[in-house]
């Protein structure tokens, strides 16, 4: 047999590596047997993060510090009752009742260091028993984390976007507080109609606070605005503000005015107003969907100078569009959009900016489902302020931790916002096991976590929180500005 050597030349090729041996699939069925002699098993393994982070930034010597509460429980500490609500809220129990689901949970009694939760009634009483001073202390205590938070996470905003609004509440008992007014979705029914103010750039929940079903007055509105300004961090020079015609008054002006302040609001209809539309000089707005703008220098009555107003209009065509919480009124040709500002910027720069408001309200939408912030516990109107602050500190867990979670490289802009609804099922929901040898406790976690490199990037980071002389050392080197 002849062989030809270019044709039969080829070297054998060595073995690229071993295969794994593949186990035989689990075979579940009808058949398969069960039992309950699992121990210290969790579904909230994410968790974890969540006690690290406030381990590490001291929340628990902040609420012994700032909280004054006189009564003394026995069973657990004022801390981990605090903790223990909080932890429920931001798994996803917005009522008191739920907690005997989680009751014998090895991981909430792990971070709250008891053998079992105690019974419903007890959280009761002692939540009942907190006054209407403890929802104002827990603000200044998110306030106080916040600044912690910013120091860690290396936050270094120096110019940030404020978007206040209220929401609506339906009631369906006696709460105290109850109102029937603007109620578009359950019209008749009492309600609660707190106000909340959010940060645009981090979406926190800066300042709030639970009101009862009246439209707020200038002066509630001009001392939330307040209270705003003063739980801004120290680091913030430049401030835009936001907010829709719920807010229009000579009060809330000065306001802005007071806390420098660069603000647009929508304006409400008046007949002086819409005169002034009619004579006003419209243009086209080929940079807008509407069809003409103008602009004037006009003074409300009562108010103590005149500011500029900006607007815009659209032909009135049939059907009508729905209006929406006052920011539309029409004329008997045209559909207006008005807004009063202290802002020098073109009208479509500014008709842009006031429409970036619109993610608020899946802010305030987020807090209300996934917070639990619309689920008022009492017939108590202090209960449920002091709740409704829980709320929301839950909801700010969230938002925290995305700050130590974000890129190195991550502009402001490039921030992308996870719901809290999203984040239990990529984050908390993780079946865990806690075990505990020779006097060490530990947390296993299935390897076949698709998200195992974002949690080990967010616990290294967390663990390497130190304070500092002043403050908190960052953890992250490149800071994170506006």
């Amino acid at each position: 047999m002849v062989k030809r050597s270019p044709q039969h030349s080829e070297e054998t090729r060595a073995p690229q590596g071993t295969e794994r041996d593949k186990p035989d699939p689990n075979k579940i069925g009808a058949s398969t047997r069960f039992d309950f002699s699992g121990k210290n098993l969790t579904p909230y393994g994410g968790l974890l993060p969540v006690a690290t982070m406030l381990e590490k930034l001291g929340f628990q010597k902040l609420v012994e510090e700032i909280l004054t509460v006189a009564r003394i429980p026995r069973v657990m500490a004022i801390y981990q009752f605090l903790l223990g609500m909080v932890l429920a809220l931001y798994v996803g129990f917005s009522r008191l009742n739920h907690l005997r689901f989680v009751a014998h949970d090895a991981m909430l009694t792990g971070i709250l260091k008891v053998s079992e939760l105690p019974p419903q009634c007890t959280f009761w009483r002692f939540l009942a028993s907190l006054h209407l001073g403890v929802a104002r202390q827990l603000l200044q205590l998110q306030q106080k984390m916040r600044e912690r938070v910013w120091e860690a996470a290396n936050v270094r905003l120096t110019s940030i976007t404020l978007d206040t609004d209220t929401t609506v509440h339906t009631l369906y008992g006696r709460q105290m507080g109850g109102r029937k007014s603007y109620n578009p979705k359950n019209k008749g029914k009492k309600s609660y109609q707190p106000i909340l103010t959010f940060l645009a750039e981090t979406r926190e929940y800066i300042w709030g606070e639970l009101r009862n079903g009246d439209r707020p007055t200038g002066q509630q509105i001009a001392r939330h605005l307040q209270g705003v300004f003063a739980a801004l961090p120290p680091c913030i020079v430049k401030i835009f503000a936001r907010a829709d015609a719920g807010f229009y008054c000579g009060e809330a002006v000065q306001a802005y005015e007071k806390g420098r302040a660069s603000f647009i609001m929508v304006a409400r209809k008046t007949t002086r107003l819409l005169a002034e539309l009619q004579s006003a000089r419209w243009q086209p707005s080929p940079r807008t969907d509407a069809d003409e703008q103008c602009e004037f220098w006009y003074q409300p009555e009562g108010w103590g100078k005149a500011y500029r107003f900006i607007a815009l209009r659209y032909q009135k065509k049939d059907p009508l569009p729905e209006r929406e919480q006052y920011q539309l009124f029409d004329s008997s040709q045209y559909i207006y959009r008005v807004f009063v500002t202290n802002m020098k910027r073109p009208i479509d720069l500014l008709a842009w900016f006031y429409n970036q408001r619109a993610g608020a309200e899946n802010l305030i939408k987020e807090a209300n489902n996934d917070a639990g912030l619309a689920a008022h516990p009492s017939g108590r109107w202090a209960t449920n302020c002091v709740h409704f602050q829980l709320a929301m500190l839950a909801y700010n867990l969230n938002c925290w931790l995305l700050l130590f979670q974000r890129d190195e490289t991550a502009k402001v802009a490039e921030l992308k916002h996870t719901t809290l609804a999203i984040a239990r099922l990529r984050f908390l929901f993780l079946a865990a096991k806690v075990w505990r040898h020779a006097g060490r406790v530990g947390v296993s976690y299935s390897d076949q976590y698709a998200e195992r490199g974002l949690f080990q990037r967010l616990m290294d980071r967390l663990r390497t929180i130190a304070p500092g002389e002043a403050n908190f050392a960052p953890v992250l080197l490149t800071p994170l500005r506006s």
